[in-house]
């Protein structure tokens, strides 16, 4: 299979793998929407990890299948395109990217997609869509400018130029950088760590930064105040408060 998802300790991840670039063809991006459609629905899966190997994520779009299809044929497939990458970034779970070597184009986007993105110290990230005439297509206009605002997300789109770990650190592209034989396993810690975690509040926390950022303050303050009531209902709530008042804080058990 060119994408799998394998579950230990709490945490899906994700795994492209198709060498050597991992470019993302329609099978894949099909993929990708059915495994994070089960990652959403599977309790034993509590954290995602997206990973595409050792030594690349994902280095764009399979740009000779692209190449092929004509306007008639991307009005239709390009809805596709952007629901496999929705279905990722509305998995509601913690989510992170371990990103190595080459993030481009749709590899970029996918990262996008992620809560958090860990990355290489040799990794390299883009949207070098421009470059073939296009633009991003798969989510990276409008969620590359909600990350990192709008005036870094255009020079980042106009110009389709790369960005080393190091500058995609400082402009808050990417979130930790770590060395290359590490990413991975930081990842998996980060995910495994959550998985502990309070599973419903984790979703309440992620669903009401997302919808908030989608609105208006106060219909986001209401998305907050709905999920922060309706959380007294929990068996999770009662554990928690019970272990900070009898054991004090951080101490409480979820699973």
């Amino acid at each position: 299979m060119t994408v799998t998802l394998e579950v230990s300790e709490g945490v899906g991840t994700l795994r492209l793998d198709r060498p050597p670039m991992n470019a993302l063809d329609i099978a894949i991006q099909d993929r990708l929407r059915e495994l994070a459609e089960e990652a959403t629905r599977r309790d034993d899966v509590r954290a995602v990890v997206i990973y595409g190997g050792e030594k690349v994520f994902a280095a764009g779009a399979d740009i000779k299948e692209m190449q092929a299809m004509d306007h008639t044929a991307m009005v239709v497939r390009s809805r596709a395109l952007q629901e496999s990458f929705t279905a990722v970034a509305r998995i509601p779970k913690p989510v992170v990217a371990a990103v190595t070597g080459y993030a481009l184009g749709g590899g970029c986007e996918l990262a996008l997609c992620a809560d958090i993105r860990i990355a290489a110290d040799n990794a390299k990230l883009g949207q070098p869509e421009i470059l073939l005439g296009l633009i991003p297509g798969a989510g990276g206009t409008q969620r590359l400018s909600r990350l990192i605002g709008p005036s870094r997300a255009k020079d980042l789109i106009f110009t389709g130029r790369m960005v080393r770990a190091d500058e995609a650190l400082s402009i808050g592209l990417v979130d930790r950088v770590v060395a290359a034989e590490k990413v991975y396993e930081e990842a998996h810690a980060w995910a495994a760590k959550l998985a502990q975690g309070p599973a419903l509040a984790l979703r309440a926390a992620k669903e009401s930064v997302d919808a908030g950022l989608e609105t208006d303050i106060e219909t986001g303050l209401a998305i907050e105040r709905n999920w922060f009531a309706g959380l007294f209902a929990t068996e999770d709530r009662e554990r928690g408060m019970r272990s900070f008042v009898e054991e004090g804080p951080g101490k409480a058990k979820f699973l």
